[in-house]
């Protein structure tokens, strides 16, 4: 019976959600290439990544540092505050993204953390308009961001953090580059078995432009004078772009809750500045013990926007206790219609 009112209630705060998203979606207008290092919105780790992005309120540790600053300081269900993770995730047309994370306690309950995520897109043949099949050059494009993070709990049950990073997009002798901040916060409340409610803003920062040699050419001011200097040096100036700004609202509600096993229901409300207000959707479905711990993971991402190539997110992952330390282990598939798939292999460590 207790579960059937969980349930319910679940229902209920889900319904709400999609009344909100579809309301707003019916007067708003996208504005879907409109940022630059869009990169910082793929999602990083596999966890968050298998439950469809809709991670915002149960990110804790190294995790939360992509997600929500403000998780960083929650310490994990066995106890942990401190901990390591690496990502990769072999994304599509042979494009590479990794992430690193470190979070480290400096007080008996604030942490500071370590943030690192890198695309690289690989070489490419440098094509002309006379050579289009290659000039036999090749150039490379990666981007790049670095984030030092500050979270602490400020009650018993509030926790917040903020994040200050430094962003950079390269694509051969070109470059851009920019700072930015994150916030975030996490309320877990003693509602619905512990209902966790949270709210971040990602990539509050500075427009991104490109500056480089391949923007430098030498001209003519006055092509019609034969006796002017047909080599003057000029740089062409390169618009500015903004950072794509995302601001959500998540909701994490546990379902079912025993002693061993625990069903939660997720559900994030995304607004970015360059795409109508949408929702994500996940579930995770986790058995613990002390030394041992399995969750299998299912997500819908993008509920309310029209053409993409894949909504569905799948995943599961598990940790182990050795001593004083655990290790952890996860994995998160993609499927796409059009696109390859993609998959993101996690390796943690929590002290």
């Amino acid at each position: 019976m207790r579960i059937k009112i969980q349930m319910q209630k679940a229902h209920s705060a889900v319904l709400v959600l999609l009344l909100v998203f579809g309301g707003s979606n019916a007067w708003a207008q996208s504005r879907v290439g409109t940022t630059a290092a869009t990169f910082l919105t793929l999602g990083s780790g596999a966890r968050g990544t298998s439950l469809g992005h809709a991670y915002t309120s149960i990110a804790t540790g190294p995790d939360a540092l992509f997600w929500n600053p403000g998780g960083a300081s929650r310490a994990t269900r066995s106890g942990h505050r401190g901990g390591v993770m690496f990502s990769n995730n072999t994304w599509i047309a042979d494009i590479n993204y990794v992430a690193f994370g470190a979070v480290i306690p400096v007080t008996s309950s604030s942490v500071i953390g370590l943030s690192l995520a890198m695309v690289d897109y690989g070489r490419m043949d440098v094509r002309t308009v006379s050579q289009p099949d290659g000039t036999g050059e090749t150039f490379g494009a990666n981007d790049l961001s670095f984030g030092i993070t500050y979270s602490l709990p400020l009650t018993p049950s509030f926790y917040f953090g903020g994040t200050g990073k430094y962003v950079r997009q390269s694509i051969r002798d070109m470059t851009a580059s920019t700072m930015a901040f994150d916030f975030g916060f996490v309320l877990v409340t003693d509602y619905l078995n512990g209902a966790q409610i949270a709210a971040s803003i990602m990539n509050f920062g500075g427009k991104m432009q490109m500056n480089g040699i391949n923007s430098e050419l030498n001209i003519d001011l006055d092509e019609k004078n034969t006796g002017s200097n047909e080599s003057i040096p000029a740089r062409i100036r390169m618009d500015q772009w903004d950072l794509p700004i995302s601001f959500k609202v998540g909701i994490g509600i546990p379902v079912i809750s025993s002693s061993n096993l625990e069903f939660m229901v997720l559900a994030d409300a995304n607004q970015t500045n360059d795409n109508n207000l949408n929702g994500d959707f996940g579930g995770q479905l986790t058995y613990f013990t002390r030394g041992f711990s399995f969750n299998t993971r299912a997500g819908y991402k993008d509920a309310f926007i029209d053409n993409v190539d894949s909504h569905l997110a799948y995943g599961a992952g598990l940790d182990v206790q050795l001593q004083s330390v655990r290790f952890g282990f996860d994995f998160a598939y993609i499927p796409f219609d059009l696109l390859d798939d993609t998959r993101t292999i996690d390796f943690r460590v929590y002290f």
